[in-house]
Order: C-alpha cells, then structure tokens, then sequence
C-alpha cells in the first residue's frame, strides 16, 4: 500500500522530511493588513515583516475547495491511501473543510484526524508516522500508530510577548500573563487541544527547567523535538544544554522553524520542545 499525507500549512516540518516522504500541505493565507498572501510567506521574509511593519499578521484556514483540488488526483485509487492530519480542531475548523472534500468526492481511500495540537507537535506527528510506515505499511497497523501517536505527542513552550496570542483570540483572558518587568517567562501547553496557560516562571533558566522536567519521563523509542519562532541561536543553546538532561544526544534532536501561519499567533521568540510520553 501507498500512502500519500496531507497537512495543512499550520504544521511544521523541516524541508527535508516534505520532500522525503512528499507530504502535501495545504496552503493558509496570512494578512498583514491590507497585504494578502493567499500561500503565506517563506519564514525568514515572514519575521522580517513583523520587524518592519509592527503589525500583528492574521491567518485564514484553508477551505473545502482547496482541499478538494489537492485530494482530487488521489480519489479513490485502488493502490494509495490518503492521510489527512489537521491542526487541533478546538482551534480552528479545517477537519471539516477536509470532511466536507471527502463527502464532496465521495472519498473512500481516506482517513483524516484532527492532531489535537499544531506546529512542530503536528509535524512531529507526521514524521514519526512516515518512518513507522516505512517498517509496516499495513493500513489498520497505520492508522492505529496515526492514532497513538496524536494520544502521546505533547508539547510546551516559552512565549517571547503574549499580544499575539491574546491578538488571535488563542489564550483567555484570563490566562494573560502580567508581569514582563519582573522577567517572567510564561509557557504554555496543547492540551484538549487548546492552547493553556501552563506556567508563569521567573527567568529563562529556570522555565528552560520546567519544560525539560516535564519531558524527563518521555517514551525514549521516539526523538525529541525542538521549535523556535525566528531565534535559532536560542534553541540551539537550549539543545546541546539540555540533551543530557533528556536522556539524548544533542545531534539526535530535531529543530523545527515556526512558519508564517503558527508565528502569526505566537509571534517572534517563541520556542520550546516536543516529546511523546510513554
């Protein structure tokens, strides 16, 4: 059996993986006011507009139409399965733009899932799921792991300035963080899908230490991987400090850029890390 995957564009993946397993994502157009990018933007012009610019980019969510182009070739061939693989559904409606696509083409060779999560969690997802099939390409063996793996994946991250997130209507009110002048780092989670307040700690160090203590007790069979909105240099530090700390080696763990669509809502200096719990 052939599998082709299908994400939309919130998830990030490293080039590397799209071209190597040939994973389609869907595009999401990103505003900066009243410039529209219906394909969203390459990641460093991206930053760079935010810097210029000073405005808060907004995201559109791709619609059933695009997703019935990009199904289409694939509808119903005896040989391939497809595999849809969406942003968290408590965030936006894309797994029923993709339902609405497969009742549209009356698609039989499909399975779409919501991952609850997005980002390099979502990406972190899919690749994990291209390597399995690589080693078992039995569909009800394949659709079991798809599901696993979405049960297991978790992930926590420093936010650099929460306007962003309180901008895009992704954090409550009333888990907006005061305090920057005493230099508290606030890092949040995905879990029900949702983005939540997790914590509100003082200085770097010691929020860098409550995300690698949460993912000490992680299923050491999987890789650890680790994503950053426009500061490399940061998370490169933050891999070869705390690798140790993880059980791992800093060249085994996997750095993902935040793209134009995730760094839409979580902005500039954001970064953080993805494991999947035993």
């Amino acid at each position: 059996m052939k599998y082709k995957i299908i994400a939309d564009a919130s998830c990030d993946i490293p080039q590397e993986y799209v071209e190597k397993y040939g994973i389609i994502l869907a595009p999401i157009e990103v505003r900066f006011g009243e410039e529209t990018y219906p394909k969203g933007l390459p990641t460093d012009e991206f930053y760079q507009k935010i810097y210029q610019t000073g405005l808060i980019p907004k995201t559109s969510m791709p619609n059933q139409f695009l997703f019935e182009e990009l199904l289409t070739p694939y509808v119903n061939k005896s040989d391939t399965h497809v595999i849809a693989i969406t942003i968290s559904s408590e965030m936006t409606a894309t797994i029923h733009q993709v339902e609405g696509a497969v009742q549209a083409l009356k698609m039989q060779n499909i399975t779409y899932r919501q991952s609850g999560v997005t980002t390099w969690a979502q990406g972190a997802i899919i690749i994990e799921l291209c390597k399995f099939i690589e080693k078992d390409d039995k569909l009800e063996h394949v659709i079991a792991k798809l599901d696993e793996l979405i049960k297991k994946v978790k992930l926590l991250a420093v936010i650099g300035d929460l306007k962003y997130l309180r901008a895009s209507g992704r954090l409550s009110a009333t888990s907006q963080v005061m305090g920057s002048m005493l230099n508290i780092k606030p890092i949040v989670s995905l879990n029900g899908g949702k983005v939540n307040n997790d914590a509100k700690i003082m200085g770097e160090t010691k929020a860098n230490m409550y995300m690698v203590n949460k993912a000490k007790d992680r299923d050491a069979s999987y890789p650890v991987y680790f994503g950053h909105s426009d500061c490399r240099d940061i998370i490169t530090k933050f891999v070869e400090k705390y690798s140790p700390l993880l059980g791992m080696n800093a060249k085994d763990g996997i750095i993902c850029d935040i793209g134009c669509v995730v760094g839409s809502h979580v902005g500039p200096k954001c970064y953080g890390i993805v494991w999947f719990e035993k």
